[in-house]
């Protein structure tokens, strides 16, 4: 241990003294050589992939020298080789046989490079071979990147992965050795040809067959631990159960792992039986074999009741809905204690109803991908609006539940004009898009971008029946068969061409469609997704990505070819891809611009100059926040509801990629007001008419989104009782979250009573509740308006929405006080809310600078005009991702106590909280202010203002940096 220490004092030592070196014995060329290195790692900073296709766009000549390469990591670097190819810039590529990881897919494509010369080095047990060199020479220098990563979609995008990058000159001894290295390698190595990629393949798929007979299954070994989504579930259930609720919804894309969940918290429930309903007999089977993993050594049995199978006895029973439809009275109601719904988008339906209603069970459990299909009643409803999980695509990736995609935005052909076509007139864009010369291009791209597996299993969305017909005609006659599959195909008919794709050993390689395979069909192997439409809505073009993500042993990444027209809703592609529905014109700009850089993961975005900037130039013109904009987004949205009007904010929680309908509110004050206004509702018109309830509706819309969970969770409670308690205030408010404490309870029973509002205010709204001795109850304005249905539904709505909307924002987490989640954005009144002021809270506005005691808020505009205008306030400003230079308001003198407690903050234990915003307001609506969390004042200079510079106590996130300091 002694001998240990004193090593490591000594390299301290060594390394004080080298640092101690003026320079003084180095020349200014070595100098340089060492400011220059550069350590480069896969992290939200960046990745290895961006650096390379940096190096290669500014190159002379490259020269790679990598142990294995896979067509996951070369795909993404096609673009850059062909850009490269196309200057007439040469480069030279070496790789290896070792462990026999290279595919030769990858080399076959290299190889049809004209620029890139291409050998492999045959790795022998006596010599292998584990270079990963990348050299670029310049005209004055080389930049050289030496270190851990290989040429595969983790290793240039998302492994722990160490590379140094050095900048050397010419002449320099470390360039001439590296140099020399690489090119008497290069002399003793194989020229990459035809006899050998046919001969290396054919060895590979030798070996894999060995390997596959010899492979053991470990599945009856392996100890299965719940991943991190169904831990979250399952600690949201427990709290959800522990409250009082006997029901519960989970929301999760297909693939991530929902049965698994349902199983660990049966486990962890520990019920005597349960029941577990699923609609086809398919699902029934790969669900009782998940349980039977996790429930041997248990002393429970599993079994199945089916059309051939009646195990009616087992601990766990599965059961398809038409068998226990016949089966369910010989059970007693109480039989089963808990009861899993699978696909529960069809618990609206007469059959599962009949049998939900017949169970009492101590608790139900319904799980989905696509709550949009519950088709006559909302599926919240008949869940209680208790969501335990709700897990979107962009949350899947992160979470690594699904597929990675790489995604290629390709400006389309000249010869398709889309830019006079009004979006929706299918026929005519259809017709506008079939186009011959169309068809070549397409398969050129496919030809050139590739996809991952041996065979090729594509699905091409179309945009009419007519399209999919040409489209799959074509193709047929270019050799690459393809079928068209509609809703005018049967069921067994779109079964059995699946099955067909899916085959290693069938012909059949592409399917045509429109959008039958939008959601609810299962294809987990395809490997190419073809978006040969216009996009007209996020929600769609989500859904049709999500065909080719579910995970799958033939492939590590999904391909996806978009075509991007000139039609003016381009721009639509943007907000599918960005992953929130909660954005704003210069996020989505940044983004673009960015090539969605903080996508997770293995997923790559990137799409060519042209369409780039096509979309860059719609989003400038676009007003998100015009009623034009705003109506037309409502009518898209109000098509993807079946044509049925969307009255209620919770229809838009069923889809991802929906658009934000607080939005519609902003414009006119309340949702329905809006919906009224753009269906012509003379119905809804009239509910509008009356006084108390519309300002109730009005009180409630205005606080949307909400930043805390405690008023809204006593409303709901409050929807059916006259009066609470403070102690059964805080029982209500600890079912959305893991703690609160006892003045925030009181403090939000008082906001409530509207203790705190102006004489405005009180003025302009309905007085719902009195407070009294610790006691809220409802005046008689709200228990009329709660006890009648026709306004109770909306201001129900409302308050569904805002809980459910905050868990998916803030999940169960207690942030402390003030109740501030960092990166989350505020309004300056929120501040007030959340610090438990207890003046009245409009008074925090219109300052850049408000103080609740020792809580100081600094808000701050970067840019001090509108979004369109370029004057930039340089004192406020971020220094980097750690400091943030601040000034205080005009009249604040180092002397005054508010100077000291600004500049001495540490030590007056003064809290700063810094919100920053880019834009005042964007399109004429006012932005919210991002919370970048607390700092201290580590410099500070200047009288009246004072300008100080500001520690953060958390660096800034990248994505976020990159959106306040990039201009587009």
């Amino acid at each position: 241990m002694n001998s240990t220490v004193n090593e490591l004092n000594s390299v301290r030592e060594e390394q004080i003294s080298f640092n101690d070196i003026k320079y003084k014995d180095i020349d200014i060329e070595n100098k340089e050589f060492l400011v220059n290195n550069k350590l480069i790692v896969n992290s939200e900073k960046g990745n290895l992939l961006d650096e390379l296709k940096k190096l290669l766009s500014e190159c002379e000549k490259f020269y790679f020298s990598v142990a294995f390469i896979n067509f996951s990591g070369l795909q993404l670097l096609l673009d850059s080789f062909k850009e490269l190819e196309d200057k007439g810039i040469k480069g030279k590529i070496l790789t290896s046989t070792y462990l026999n990881f290279t595919e030769p897919k990858a080399l076959e494509r290299i190889n049809r490079f004209s620029n890139i010369d291409l050998k492999v080095f045959i790795a022998t047990k006596e010599s292998g071979f584990h270079t990963k060199a990348y050299i670029f020479e310049n005209k004055e220098e080389y930049k050289i990147i030496i270190g851990s990563s290989n040429i595969t979609q983790r290793a240039l995008k998302s492994n722990i992965e160490w590379n140094v990058s050095v900048i050397s000159k010419k002449d320099d001894s470390f360039t001439r050795e590296v140099l020399e290295e690489y090119l008497s390698l290069w002399e003793v190595t194989s020229v990459v040809d035809n006899e050998f990629l046919k001969n290396y393949s054919s060895f590979l798929k030798e070996i894999r067959k060995v390997q596959n007979n010899k492979s053991l299954d470990f599945n009856d070994y392996e100890l299965i631990k719940p991943n991190n989504m169904q831990k979250r579930a399952i600690e949201n259930l427990n709290r959800i159960r522990s409250s009082g609720e006997d029901k519960a919804l989970v929301i999760a894309a297909t693939g991530t792992g929902k049965t698994y969940m349902s199983a660990f918290d049966v486990l962890s429930y520990k019920p005597k039986k349960i029941l577990f309903l699923v609609h086809r007999e398919e699902i029934l089977i790969s669900a009782e074999r998940t349980f039977k993993r996790l429930v041997k050594n248990k002393n429970k049995t599993t079994g199945l009741l089916t059309g051939t199978s009646k195990e009616l006895e087992a601990d766990y029973l599965f059961s398809t809905i038409q068998s226990m439809s016949s089966e369910f009275e010989n059970f007693s109601r109480d039989e089963f204690e808990y009861i899993i719904i699978d696909e529960a988008h069809h618990a609206s339906s007469p059959s599962y109803k009949k049998i939900m209603e017949y169970f009492k069970p101590k608790f139900l459990l319904g799980m989905t991908a696509t709550p949009e299909r519950c088709d006559s009643e909302s599926i919240f409803d008949i869940f209680d609006n208790n969501v335990a999980l709700e897990v979107r695509l962009r949350e899947a990736l992160e979470l690594e539940l699904i597929t990675p995609f790489h995604y290629f935005g390709i400006t389309d052909i000249d010869g398709v004009d889309l830019s006079n076509v009004k979006i929706n007139d299918i026929d005519e864009i259809a017709k506008r898009l079939k186009v011959n010369e169309r068809v070549d291009f397409i398969i050129d791209k496919m030809n050139f971008y590739g996809y991952d597996g041996e065979k090729l299993k594509c699905v091409g969305f179309c945009a009419s029946v007519d399209h999919a017909e040409y489209m799959a005609n074509e193709f047929n006659k270019k050799g690459i068969k393809s079928i068209c599959l509609t809703g005018l195909n049967s069921a067994k008919e779109r079964a059995d061409y699946i099955k067909k794709l899916e085959s290693e050993d069938d012909e059949l390689e592409v399917i045509f469609t429109v959008d039958i395979f939008n959601e609810g069909v299962d294809i987990p192997s395809i490997n190419l997704v073809l978006m040969l439409r216009p996009t007209n809505s996020p929600i769609i073009f989500i859904q049709q990505l999500g065909r080719g993500l579910r995970k799958h042993k033939e492939k590590t990444f999904l391909t996806v070819l978009d075509f991007i027209g000139n039609h003016k809703k381009a721009f639509l592609i943007a907000l599918a891809l960005n992953g929130s529905k909660y954005y704003d014109k210069d996020s989505l700009k940044v983004a673009v611009a960015t090539q969605f850089g903080n996508i997770p993961g293995c997923t790559n975005i990137q799409m060519d100059r042209i369409a780039q900037e096509r979309i860059l130039e719609q989003l400038n013109e676009e007003n998100f926040n015009s009623m034009k904009y705003l109506k037309e987004e409502y009518l898209e949205f109000k098509k993807m509801n079946g044509l049925k009007p969307p009255y209620f904010l919770m229809d838009y929680i069923k889809y991802d990629g929906a658009p934000d309908p607080l939005r519609f509110i902003n414009k006119e004050k309340t949702y329905i007001g809006f919906v009224a206004k753009i269906e012509k509702d003379d119905k809804l018109k009239n509910l509008l008419e009356d006084e108390v309830f519309i300002k109730i509706l009005k009180e409630l819309s205005s606080k949307l989104p909400i930043k805390r969970v405690y008023e809204f969770s006593i409303l709901k409670y409050m929807l059916k009782h006259g009066e609470i308690s403070v102690d059964k205030a805080k029982s209500e408010i600890l079912k959305y979250i893991d703690y609160v404490d006892d003045n925030s309870v009181i403090h939000s029973l008082q906001c409530l009573s509207q203790a705190y509002y102006d004489s405005g205010q009180i003025k302009n709204n309905i007085k719902c509740f009195e407070f009294e001795g610790k006691v809220l109850k409802a005046t008689w304005n709200f228990k009329k308006v709660v006890n009648d249905k026709k306004y109770s539904m909306y201001i129900e709505d409302v308050i569904n929405y805002a809980l459910i909307r905050y868990e998916k924002e803030f999940e169960s987490q207690y942030y402390g006080m003030p109740f501030l989640k960092n990166y989350e954005q505020y309004q300056m009144v929120d501040a007030a809310l959340l610090s438990n002021y207890t003046k009245i809270h409009s008074s925090f506005r219109g300052s850049g600078l408000i103080t609740n005691g020792k809580e100081y808020f600094l808000f701050v505009d970067l840019h001090k005009e509108d979004g369109i205008k370029e004057s930039i306030n340089y004192k406020d400003k971020f220094i980097d991702r750690r400091y943030f230079q601040w000034q205080t308001p005009n009249s604040t003198s180092q002397s005054s106590e508010r100077g000291k407690n600004i500049i001495f903050n540490k030590q007056r234990k003064v809290n700063l909280h810094i919100f920053v915003r880019k834009y005042r307001e964007i399109d004429g609506a006012v932005e919210p202010y991002i919370y970048i969390g607390k700092g201290d004042v580590v410099e500070y200079e200047g009288e009246k203002p004072i300008t100080v510079k500001i520690k953060l106590e958390h660096e800034m996130p990248v994505r976020l940096y990159t959106e306040f300091i990039k201009k587009v």
